[in-house]
């Protein structure tokens, strides 16, 4: 059966921002969403933040890019319409869509709320629905998905600084609940001061956490320490500095996505110190089993978190005043956005003003 294009897949009428090749250069797209099944909210896209991610998947770095790819992952907007079998939405409602939007909901991580770990998890973009067509992402007009992978966003964190942290914070605050790096009093560091690891500053001086930056960049140190409130930084390239701080955290989560050489940062670990990876190099690290040994260290990843867990973890925000610092754009400006990410010129989310800025 000859596959039908993105704008008659489905009933509703869309529109959006696609790549088409692996120039990964971006353009509107009209293509379509399902009609709202009764489980189904379909929502306004207010705003949509911009992730590492997008830009991999837009030029098929991972190899895994189907085109046309609709990006967009932190989606946040106004419900319009809800299934006859919705329980926890209604229109008007605040909510946003992560990174991602089924699950088989039957094996034991969706059973134990960690449907992040599923092996048939959908991705809100580029991945296969339920009924084998494309997921498309927030480059659009309007989103629909399962109420069990909506969120809802509490009234008093804004919708355009709380867009990120469906990914971005989600990413930072599993590890430092799941690993045990949030009882306060605990010293942590935190690998790179970019999208991930400035809210990965927030979340753990939220929990009463001493924070270490560590960073190649010297000149991020007033940024990282007078702004974000960390309690010290380390340049990772400065010997005598790395040297000093030897021996001195309980935890480390590493957001940086460029190869980096590890035993640097294992030595900065105590004995029975966790090194957490969320940031994903593309060629393979090296690890030295003598400085996992010498000090009972471990090696670990983390990976979003679950449904539940993401909505603990945007409460806990609005609790706390934590937000993403962000530069919100027009959506044509996207692949100047793109280019700028490319180079880390940007303070430290972008977030596109979908509502106010797509037009067909």
């Amino acid at each position: 059966m000859e596959s039908k294009s993105p704008e008659l897949e489905h009933p509703k009428p869309a529109f959006g921002w696609a790549a088409r090749d692996q120039s990964g250069l971006l353009s509107p797209l009209k293509f379509s969403r399902r009609e709202t099944e009764e489980k189904d909210v379909a929502f306004k896209v207010l705003y949509c933040g911009i992730c590492h991610s997008d830009l991999h998947m837009t030029k098929n770095e991972w190899g895994v890019t189907q085109y046309p790819i609709i990006p967009g992952h932190e989606i946040v907007g106004i419900v319009t319409e809800v299934g006859s079998k919705v329980e926890k939405f209604k229109v008007g409602d605040r909510v946003g869509v992560g990174c991602m939007v089924g699950s088989c909901r039957s094996c034991d991580s969706c059973h134990n709320n960690l449907e992040n770990y599923c092996p048939k998890m959908i991705l809100t973009y580029g991945a296969k629905n339920y009924d084998g067509t494309i997921t498309y992402g927030g480059y659009s007009d309007i989103m629909v998905a399962n109420e069990h992978f909506i969120v809802r966003i509490p009234d008093n964190l804004s919708l355009d600084v709380g867009a990120p942290l469906l990914c971005a914070g989600i990413t930072v605050y599993s590890p430092l609940r799941y690993f045990g790096l949030d009882k306060p009093g605990m010293h942590v560091g935190v690998v790179g001061l970019g999208g991930l690891g400035h809210v990965a500053v927030k979340f753990a001086k939220a929990m009463g956490v001493k924070v270490t930056v560590i960073s190649t960049s010297p000149n991020k140190k007033q940024e990282a320490v007078e702004n974000l409130g960390a309690d010290s930084f380390l340049v990772s390239r400065d010997q005598d500095q790395m040297q000093a701080a030897m021996g001195t955290l309980d935890g480390i989560i590493d957001t940086v996505s460029a190869v980096h050489p590890m035993p640097p940062l294992l030595a900065l670990l105590k004995s029975h110190g966790k090194l957490v990876l969320v940031g994903a190099p593309e060629k393979p690290l090296e690890l030295h089993a003598f400085a996992l040994i010498a000090g009972r260290k471990i090696v670990g990843g983390s990976c979003i978190g679950g449904m539940k867990e993401t909505q603990e973890m945007i409460d806990f925000a609005a609790k706390h005043n934590i937000t993403a610092d962000v530069e919100v754009i027009p959506m044509d400006y996207v692949n100047t956005a793109m280019e700028r990410m490319l180079k880390g010129d940007v303070r430290y989310r972008f977030v596109i003003d979908v509502a106010k800025t797509l037009n067909p």
